[in-house]
Formats: C-alpha cells, structure tokens, sequence
C-alpha cells in the first residue's frame, strides 16, 4: 500500500510540474507570437474564419467599447474584479437569472488556453492562466489578444474577421456605432444580431456607443496605449 501511495504521489507530482512547465512556456511564448488556434475554434461545428491584426490596426473605439460592454475596471485590476466577483455571488445566491463576473483577462486566459463552459476545475485553471497572462502579458497584449480570438460571429473570431463580415471594412476603420453593436453581441455572437440589432440588443449597443465616451475621456484605456 505504501509502495502505492508513494507512486502516486510521485506520479501527481510529475503531472502538475509537467502542467506549470508547459503552461508557463506557453504562456511566454504567446506574449510574442500569434495564437494560431484555440480550442473552441476546433470544436466550432462552424467552420473557422479568423485574421490576426496587431492592435494598432484595431480601432480604438472597439477597445473602448469592449471595456465599457465587458470589464470597465480592466486598466484598474490585476486579473479579477473582486467587486464584480462579490456581487456575482451575492446575487446568485439569491437566485434568479445568473451573473457573470469575468473580466477580459479572465476571457482571455479561457479563450487561448481553455475549453467554454462552466466547473470549478476549469475556473480554477482559468485563475492560474489569468495571473501569469496578467503578470508576462501585461494589458496591452491582453487586450490584443483577445479582440483577435473572442468569437464575433459563427464561425468568425477576432475583430478583424467581424469587422468584414459585418461591415465589409477593416476593424481598423470601425465608427463608435459599429463598435458598440459589435461589443453588444460579443457575449452571445452566434444569437446576437450585429448588422440589424432589435429591441433590448439594439438599446444595449447604443448604451455602449455612449458609453465609449466616458471610457475615452477618463481614460479608462489608458492602460492599453501606455
């Protein structure tokens, strides 16, 4: 029994060196290069269309709307909202409709690294990717990553993919409006209308429209052009 528990150990122990081995190169190696694909890009029964484009050739009015739509805190936190996390869980616990608490980095790390869906086991290793993004990536690359892997429409990833599929323009040339509908869709790309938004959707992108203002002139992107 001994000689079992000690294999074991041994072996568990070989396993998680092996994960913080790799994720770390991993890690270290995307700071620099293109992520080439993601898991939910394989399992996208959809197909995949996709263009990385640096974050120069990004709009900033698609980075401010992402900030004001997903995680207007993102140049204030170091990975996780902590508020945003407390209320989540108060709320919750109430019941009712579930609230969300994840902050772009937070994304970010399970889009690169991860799979979708919920679990503590992957939210455990969605923290791990988060602290090591944040701490080698810094907000700059995190921001360029993910507006080039976030699913902007079926079977399309990245803003640049989105921006021609919606408007036939690059997303280096997007108008606030056009950034604020696609950021409104961004939580549900595959449901969410772009070109045509409706009701509560087409309300939510206009808020979000606005809301670029007050990102831009408080400079709550500033960490992304620093």
């Amino acid at each position: 029994m001994r000689r079992v528990l000690s294999f074991s150990a041994r072996l568990f122990a070989r396993v998680i060196l092996w994960f913080v081995g790799i994720s770390l190169i991993l890690v270290v190696l995307f700071k620099w290069v293109p992520i080439p694909v993601t898991a939910t890009m394989l399992m996208d029964e959809n197909g995949i269309t996709k263009d990385w484009e640096s974050l120069d050739n990004i709009d900033p009015n698609l980075v401010a709307a992402v900030i004001a739509a997903e995680d207007s805190k993102f140049c204030e936190h170091w990975g996780f909202d902590t508020e945003a996390i407390e209320k989540a869980i108060r709320e919750n616990a109430e019941g009712g409709r579930r609230r969300g608490a994840s902050t772009i980095s937070q994304q970010t790390a399970k889009n690169v690294f991860l799979w979708q869906g919920g679990g503590y086991f992957r939210k455990g290793l969605e923290a791990w990717f988060t602290f090591w993004i944040e701490a080698v990536w810094g907000k700059e690359r995190i921001m360029e990553v993910y507006l080039n892997v976030a699913e902007t429409g079926i079977g399309t990833y990245g803003a640049e993919a989105g921006a021609q599929r919606y408007f036939g323009k690059s997303a280096a040339r997007l108008s606030r409006d056009e950034a604020g509908r696609m950021a409104a869709a961004l939580p549900s790309p595959k449901t969410r209308s772009v070109v045509n938004p409706r009701g509560w959707l087409a309300r939510h992108g206009n808020s979000i429209e606005r809301r670029i203002n007050i990102v831009q002139g408080d400079g709550l992107d500033s960490c992304v052009y620093d």
